[in-house]
């Protein structure tokens, strides 16, 4: 049975949304308006086993449904990182007073993708990392555009590509991208999981996350891949 979260309905209701009006006002970020931006200069080294990331850039449905698009991405769960365990969850969250964070962790082959691409991406596509504690239609500090360190490298290169892009005048406003370290992600509940590909007509998806998806395909084609990586694709071969 179709379950819409009802921090996402409420809006749709309010305002009267139907698909097709949402499709005729225009998508929020049309992918022939996408400009690429400057690959990091730094990158973490090559390595040979599967690493994690986790990026937090507003609704998590779409931050997944953009890296489960990226060649190399092995698995994208949306969840929360930020906050405690006993907070880890929607409802919880959603108050905007856990710490939380939508996020995703990324698992991917550095052998295929490079943290500095994935990087790019992140601030290119997934997500406007000029927005303070919030994307497009949805407000609070749940909805920050942070980036949660797994290592000390991460961190230095998550920095220095942010010095690295406020230097290059990329954006008309500067990046507010935090960075945190030391905190633990925790996977969300599984109508959460491939939301985006398991409900590509919902409204909020349509207008708000599939611009994001053919913006990968026209700025990184050679990083697109038609089939996503599902969750529970990983989670039947493991």
């Amino acid at each position: 049975m179709f379950r819409l979260p009802p921090r996402r309905l409420l809006p749709i209701l309010a305002t009267g949304f139907s698909l097709l009006s949402v499709v005729a006002s225009g998508p929020s970020l049309a992918a022939e308006d996408a400009v690429v931006i400057p690959a990091p200069a730094a990158d973490l080294p090559a390595a040979d086993t599967p690493q994690t990331a986790v990026f937090a850039g507003g609704c998590f449905w779409g931050v997944q449904g953009v890296f489960q698009h990226a060649k190399g991405v092995l698995n994208a769960v949306s969840g929360y990182a930020g906050g405690a365990r006993e907070t880890a969850n929607y409802p919880a969250s959603g108050t905007g007073s856990t710490g939380h964070a939508e996020s995703v962790q990324v698992t991917y082959d550095p052998r295929v993708v490079s943290y500095g691409k994935l990087l790019q991406i992140y601030f290119s596509v997934a997500h406007d990392p000029t927005q303070l504690n919030r994307q497009g239609p949805d407000s609070g500090t749940q909805y920050r555009s942070t980036i949660f360190a797994q290592t000390a490298a991460q961190k230095e290169v998550a920095e220095r590509y942010i010095a690295q892009l406020n230097a290059a005048k990329v954006y008309k406003r500067p990046i507010v991208t935090t960075i945190e370290t030391g905190k633990p992600f925790y996977a969300a509940e599984d109508y959460h999981q491939d939301y985006l590909t398991l409900h590509p007509s919902q409204p909020y998806i349509v207008y708000n996350d599939l611009p994001k998806i053919e913006a990968l395909k026209k700025l990184f084609p050679d990083t697109y891949r038609d089939k996503p990586a599902l969750v529970r694709d990983a989670r039947a071969t493991n």
